[in-house]
């Protein structure tokens, strides 16, 4: 996730982009940038690390009279392609330095496109996917015969039209005076104030100058002056008002949350660009030696992080001749007996006590350890051998949900990496095929549900630890009582609570234990309870079965074990938001737990 901004007005762009960014640094905040279109060339000035660190140096630097200007655009940044640095920070230019874009989002296509370019005499400067969207928009605007030279917009039409991905885009041409702005499936607003316009990822930036926005729908061409804005829609343009103009309302606060009305729900639609990044920051090369070399892991975890875990174990047995040792981090720290090969620690915040005791008590015996974490510089970074970053971004809800999705990301990719086959075709695409779901309808489970103290979930194989974490969900934000079981053991006392009053959600995809789970939930059926079930909406069983299905297309296990997380945690929220219930701060929950 990262941030962009841009501005057209009366004011010092330099000044109105830095304090924009400082309010979007919670998008990003490892690099920033600004580019300005001044009175003598495109001035580019970006730096590694915290604006709020560095802010007042770059400002200082767009002082000078010739580096003054009125329209410019910014960028804070979310590492994906390349790590941090002054180089890979935006903006981004091309080989003749008049253009700058900024991005946020993924070109899926990017290396292909980078490719092409390279072979055509093109030189890049960064290890970013969006650096070519600029020398793309150059070869547009300045090709090499001379003739069809197109303008700004032009550009920026027929280059939306090659590149494959999500993405919000600002571009800036020198001498241009203008932005012009496009947006595909990532945040984007336009702020209409008087002789003045701004976009923004979200509207936090824009408040301070206007009240008066408009939300640009996937695919629009909007460029901006100090004069006005223009909108071109496919097929043709159209100038003036494209949309009804929306007036804010929202204080401050609530604008962070980019007009969603929960950060959860926010975090849990961020979690297609967060699971791509953290896939893609695993490779073999990136592997501790020692974790592709071990016969043993131990797995440290709480929480959230330890059905993450558990998962991984499922899975990494399956796959590979290694052994895993799940622990739960705060038993762990009391336990007597030797920790065995390598100890890998399990912690969204990097701060959780009983996950960093783990890791230091592993080091009596000499065991190395891994930490997985989303917080760089953390205590349990600081304490681990190795360090294996989500990039998941900046997690506001107390209930981890976007952070929980990295996690997997990260550990089936090492279960990629370390298997003897190969998944891969399945985790490239895990991140598209969890968009559907964010589209599907959970009122009729909702209504289900409604009424209960109690609620069971169930599921077998990798799916247990699934339904184990879509309980936590439902405990954590609604106050429903929720327990998770293996399907198979409903039988072994639990089934002497079921009825008409306690719902039953189940995960029941193909596989080796679909026909024994079908005839577990038979069994249910017979009690009375109500059956929630995710699977497959054409299964003549689930059909016949079921008083609701979730639909969700089988397309293999590390697939389905997304799909199927995204879908109970939307379960969960949408149960909690129609009990009312305070979803990103539950009662007597903290984010981060970080003491004993």
């Amino acid at each position: 996730m990262c941030g962009i901004i841009g501005y057209a007005g009366f004011r010092d762009a330099a000044q109105v982009l830095m304090q924009g960014l400082l309010l979007l640094e919670y998008r990003g905040y490892d690099s920033f940038g600004i580019a300005i279109d001044t009175v003598t060339d495109l001035t580019i000035m970006k730096r590694v690390g915290r604006i709020s660190d560095v802010k007042q140096s770059i400002i200082c630097g767009a002082e000078d009279a010739e580096n003054r200007g009125t329209v410019g655009i910014g960028h804070t940044r979310w590492a994906t392609h390349g790590p941090p640095s002054d180089i890979n920070a935006h903006p981004h230019s091309d080989c003749t330095k008049t253009i700058a874009i900024v991005h946020n989002g993924i070109i899926e296509n990017y290396h292909t496109l980078k490719e092409k370019l390279i072979s055509d005499g093109h030189v890049f400067s960064s290890e970013t996917d969006s650096e070519v969207i600029a020398h793309l928009i150059e070869d547009v605007m300045y090709p090499k015969q001379n003739q069809g030279r197109k303008t700004l917009v032009e550009a920026v039409e027929i280059v939306t039209d090659m590149i494959i991905g999500s993405y919000a885009i600002l571009a800036l041409a020198q001498g241009t005076n203008e932005i012009v702005a496009v947006r595909c499936k990532s945040p984007l607003v336009l702020g209409l104030g008087d002789g003045e316009f701004l976009f923004a990822s979200d509207m936090l930036p824009i408040i301070e100058y206007t009240d008066q926005v408009i939300y640009p729908d996937d695919g629009d061409i909007i460029h901006i002056n100090q004069t006005g804005y223009y909108v071109h829609k496919r097929g043709g343009n159209k100038t003036g008002v494209p949309y009804n103009i929306t007036t804010l309302t929202l204080s401050p606060q609530q604008v962070k949350k980019g007009g969603y009305p929960h950060y959860m729900l926010k975090e849990i639609y961020e979690e297609p660009e967060a699971l791509y990044r953290s896939i893609r920051s695993i490779t073999p090369d990136t592997l501790p030696k020692s974790l592709k070399d071990t016969q043993c892991i131990t797995v440290v975890a709480c929480g959230t992080s330890y059905h993450a875990g558990m998962i991984f174990s499922y899975m990494l047995e399956e796959a590979t001749s290694k052994l895993v040792r799940l622990e739960i981090g705060s038993e762990f720290k009391y336990a007597t007996s030797p920790v065995h090969g390598l100890l890998l620690a399990i912690s969204q915040s990097g701060e959780t006590a009983d996950t960093v005791a783990a890791v230091k008590r592993g080091r009596c015996f000499n065991a190395e350890s891994v930490a997985i974490t989303n917080v760089l510089g953390s205590s349990i970074t600081r304490e681990a051998d190795h360090t294996l970053l989500m990039h998941a971004g900046p997690e506001i809800s107390v209930a981890a949900t976007k952070s929980f999705i990295a996690q997997l990301g990260v550990l089936l990719q090492i279960v990629n990496c370390l298997h003897n086959e190969d998944f891969n075709n399945e985790l490239t695409r895990v991140h598209q095929a969890i968009v559907p779901v964010l589209s599907l309808s959970f009122d009729t489970a909702v209504d289900l549900c409604m009424d209960a103290e109690h609620m069971f979930y169930v599921g077998r194989g990798v799916f247990y630890p699934i339904v184990m974490e879509g309980a936590l969900k439902l405990k954590e934000i609604s106050y429903i009582h929720a327990e998770a079981y293996a399907a198979g053991e409903l039988k072994h006392g639990p089934f002497a609570l079921l009825s008409s009053k306690t719902p039953v959600v189940a995960v029941c995809l193909p596989g080796s234990t679909y026909a024994v789970m079908i005839g577990n939930l038979k069994e249910m059926k017979a009690r009375g309870t109500p059956l929630i079930v995710l699977g497959d909406p054409r299964s003549p069983e689930l059909i016949e079965l079921a008083d609701h299905i979730i639909p969700i297309k089988p397309e293999g296990t590390m697939i389905d074990i997304f799909t199927t997380s995204v879908a109970l945690q939307l379960l969960a929220y949408h149960i909690a938001a129609k009990l009312e219930r305070d979803i990103d701060k539950p009662r007597n929950l903290a984010k981060s737990v970080t003491v004993e």
